[in-house]
C-alpha cells in the first residue's frame, strides 16, 4: 500500500512477530514459529493459567518445600518459608520481579509443579499454541521446552483480557514483604522494581514480560497502547540483551507507523471453545476443522524454511509465507501477494 514504512533495517532477533493485540492481525513476521526456549516469557502462559485461580487478597502461609527445587541461578523475589504472603504480592513478585520462588509457590498452591505443568500444556492446547512444550512452570532452561513467538503472542493476547493480568504487567514498582525482626517483632518490606527496560519509557507500553536464560538468549514480549490500538510485539534471541527491547521498539514504532498502510500477513488464532461449547466460526472453532495435530517434537529448529526477514518486507510486498503455516498447524491465514518489483 502506498505510504507503509520499510522494516527496520537492523534486526538480530531469530525470530518476531507484530501483531494487533484487538482483531489478531499480523502486520510482520520473521520466522514466527520457530520453536526456541522462552525463558520467562513462559511466565505469561502460568498467568494465564493460574491467575485466575486465586482472590488476589487470600493469604498463603509459605511452607519450606514450596521454595526448594529452584533452579540454580534462578531469579528471586526473596520469599521466605514460615511467612504469610498475599497472592497478589506473590504475583507481584512473579511479574516485577520474575522470581521463580514466587511461581513454585503458586505451583504448589495449584496443587503442585506438575499439576501446574499439566495444566500449563492444556492451556496452550486450548489458545491453539502448536509451538509449545511446557517442562517447568517459571521457564527456566529444560530439555525439551519451547515456545515461539507466535505462540507467546497467542499467550499475551489473553493474558491481556484479564485486568489483573494488565495491572500486575504494568506495575513499575512496588514494595514486598520481608523478614521479621527479631528485636521489634514487625515484619519489614523491600521495594522490588520491574525488570523491563522499556516500561515507563516506551509511550503507552502496557508491559508484558521479559526473560533471559543461557539458551534462550534475551526474549520479550511487549504490548503498547497508542490512538485506541494496542500491538503486540515479540522479540527472541537477539544479538544481546539490549537489543532485545531496542527491537521491540523499533518493531512497535514500525507497527503504529504501518496499521491502516499494511495488508495483514497472517492473524493470531482464537482460543478454542470449551467442550459443548457452540463453535464459533472463528479459526480453529468452526464445524468440521481437523483435530489439532499432536504437539510437534522438541525442536529448536525452524517448521519451515519459509517467511525469511527479506521475504517479509512489507515496503516491497513481495511474497509472504510464514514459517509453520504451511506445515499444518492452522496457525496463520495466509494471503499471498505480487512483488511490486
Amino acid at each position: 500500500m502506498a505510504g507503509a514504512p520499510p522494516l527496520p533495517s537492523d534486526l538480530t532477533g531469530q525470530s518476531w512477530i507484530v501483531s494487533d493485540a484487538a482483531s489478531g492481525d499480523v502486520l510482520a513476521a520473521s520466522n514466527p514459529h520457530l520453536r526456541l526456549p522462552p525463558a520467562s516469557t513462559l511466565k505469561i502462559l502460568f498467568a494465564d493459567t493460574v491467575l485466575p485461580k486465586f482472590d488476589r487478597n487470600a493469604v498463603h502461609r509459605v511452607a519450606d518445600e514450596e521454595i526448594q527445587g529452584i533452579g540454580p541461578g534462578s531469579s528471586l523475589v526473596g520469599i521466605k518459608e514460615n511467612l504469610d504472603y498475599r497472592v497478589e504480592d506473590l504475583w507481584r513478585g512473579v511479574f516485577l520481579s520474575s522470581g521463580n520462588d514466587a511461581v513454585h509457590v503458586l505451583s504448589h498452591m495449584n496443587g503442585g509443579v506438575q499439576q501446574t505443568v499439566t495444566e500449563m500444556q492444556a492451556r496452550a492446547d486450548a489458545l491453539q499454541a502448536r509451538d509449545t512444550r511446557v517442562i517447568s512452570p517459571d521457564g527456566y532452561d529444560m530439555d525439551g521446552q519451547v515456545s515461539s513467538a507466535y505462540d507467546l503472542s497467542l499467550f499475551a493476547r489473553a493474558g491481556l483480557r484479564n485486568a489483573d493480568f494488565r495491572t500486575y504487567c504494568a506495575t513499575r514498582d512496588a514494595m514486598f514483604p520481608g523478614a521479621v525482626d527479631r528485636n521489634t517483632g514487625q515484619r519489614g518490606s523491600f521495594g522490588i522494581a520491574n525488570t523491563d527496560r522499556l516500561l515507563g519509557k516506551y509511550p503507552g507500553l502496557i508491559g508484558v514480560k521479559n526473560g533471559t536464560t543461557t539458551n534462550a538468549g534475551s526474549t520479550f514480549v511487549g504490548a503498547a497502547e497508542r490512538d485506541g490500538r494496542t500491538l503486540l510485539v515479540t522479540v527472541m534471541h537477539p544479538a544481546g540483551y539490549q537489543r532485545v527491547y531496542d527491537e521491540t521498539a523499533a518493531l512497535l514504532d514500525w507497527g503504529f507507523a504501518a496499521a491502516g498502510k499494511v495488508q495483514p500477513v497472517g492473524r493470531l488464532v482464537d482460543e478454542l471453545p470449551p467442550a459443548g461449547a457452540e463453535p464459533t466460526g472463528q479459526a480453529g472453532g468452526a464445524e468440521g476443522t481437523p483435530a489439532p495435530p499432536p504437539h510437534p517434537a522438541a525442536t529448536t529448529a525452524p517448521t519451515a524454511a519459509m517467511g525469511t526477514r527479506g521475504g517479509l518486507g512489507l515496503g516491497g510486498w513481495s511474497a509472504v509465507v510464514l514459517a509453520g503455516a504451511a506445515a499444518g498447524y492452522g496457525s496463520l491465514v495466509l494471503l499471498r501477494r505480487r512483488s511490486a518489483g
